[in-house]
């Protein structure tokens, strides 16, 4: 198999490479047909099963072949939970690029995302107590999970069928066997618990069909489902592939999508839009507060979202500081302002809407209003890091 420039092997040893090495060789095919992934291209499956993207190899949950793992350089939250994303389309089909959008994919098309938080050490499989984590634990090189080491939730599938896309959640059983389709959602009790034993209670939520077009409805005029994440700027960075030969390869997303024929158009990596990741010390505040803001907020607060009577747009690209929410007043928030007059006051992140916002779980008061009960901490000292860094005042015309 062809090389990337980027590339960089490093051998692997251990039980993970016998189970990885036999099932993650997506540069071998799609694995279309009776023993790899089943397309359906009406209906709504009862099974994630019936799609079979995933196979269980002793213990351990795995891509089947054809389907290609993929993550964001900054994902967007949703309490806690880790996320296993993959993406797979039929033979003699790719997406085409798009520098600033979504990629065009093309009909048959799979995304899933499967939503899991890490077990904590001598719980039982059984247990709602999960680890509040945002590292890698349970996951390994491919896309694999340890199904001893994570709590399975729910895996979403958005599927590119002629009239567009459908989004179907599957929510998983207590033996992590099988995960059913919940059309109307599910609610799931946790406690989240982190590694110095600090509990906080969460009600995960399941989305209904419905609700999933509240965030991937992404077009006030068309209306239509629409993935937010597979753009570009997201997926410009390094992924560890596992190669059929049981060898870990370290290359460019953007690249390897090239390579296995899901992606065509795209220029060289270096002239591919790139944002930072959410927590990358060695980059700006700045860059990481937009980063994060573009993930979380920018997909309903844009021109064509369904935020966009706010006048608050948050895609990572935009530079009008009014834009942004800097000494912007607004438009209607209602008592979701907390009597605080502006978006966004420089060197005042406690004076500033945006941030008053985010620290709410309030339902009435949150944002973003879809995909969690509890307050992203570090989101929310990433973005008042941000604000108190800006310089500049409100009542003298920023």
């Amino acid at each position: 198999m062809a090389e990337t420039r980027s590339a960089r092997l490093r051998q692997v040893s251990g039980w993970a490479v016998v189970v990885l090495a036999a099932v993650l060789a997506a540069c071998t095919g799609r694995g279309e047909g009776a023993d790899g992934v089943r397309f359906h291209a009406e209906g709504q499956p009862a099974q994630l099963s019936d799609w079979h993207l995933f196979d269980v190899h002793e213990g351990t949950l795995v891509p089947v072949e054809g389907v290609l793992p993929y993550d964001l350089n900054t994902p967007l939250f949703t309490d806690y939970a880790h996320k296993l994303r993959t993406v797979w389309m039929p033979e003699g089909v790719a997406a085409a690029y798009r520098e600033d959008e979504t990629f065009e994919f093309p009909v048959g098309t799979v995304i899933s995302k499967t939503f899991y938080y890490p077990r904590l050490p001598g719980e039982s499989s059984g247990t709602d107590r999960v680890l509040r984590s945002e590292g890698s634990e349970g996951r390994l090189p491919g896309g694999g999970l340890r199904l001893d080491d994570v709590r399975l939730i729910e895996t979403r599938l958005l599927v590119r069928r002629e009239e567009g896309w459908v989004a179907l959640p599957y929510v998983w059983n207590a033996e992590q066997t099988e995960a059913r389709l919940m059309r109307s959602g599910d609610l799931v009790p946790l406690t989240l618990v982190s590694a110095d034993g600090e509990e906080e209670p969460a009600t995960y939520a399941v989305p209904d069909q419905n609700q999933c077009a509240g965030c991937h409805g992404v077009d006030l005029q068309s209306r239509t489902l629409a993935p937010i994440g597979p753009k570009a700027r997201h997926l410009n960075r390094d992924f560890d592939y596992v190669d059929g030969d049981g060898v870990v390869l370290q290359a460019n997303q953007i690249e390897r999508w090239t390579e296995v024929g899901y992606l065509e158009g795209a220029p060289s990596v270096g002239d591919v839009p790139r944002v930072a990741r959410f927590h990358d010390g060695s980059a700006t505040v700045e860059a990481r507060a937009r980063s994060y803001l573009d993930i979380n907020c920018s997909h309903c607060h844009s021109p064509s979202g369904p935020g966009n009577t706010s006048g608050l747009w948050l895609a990572s690209d935009v530079d009008e500081p009014l834009r942004l929410g800097r000494c912007k007043l607004p438009i209607a928030a209602g008592y979701g302002t907390g009597n605080r007059q502006y978006g966004i006051v420089p060197g005042d992140p406690d004076a500033s809407i945006l941030t008053f916002r985010m620290a709410s779980n309030d339902p009435g008061v949150m944002m973003p209003e879809l995909g969690r009960s509890v307050v992203h901490r570090e989101g929310v000292a990433l973005i008042e890091a941000w604000i108190r860094q800006q310089d500049g005042d409100c009542d003298t015309g920023g």
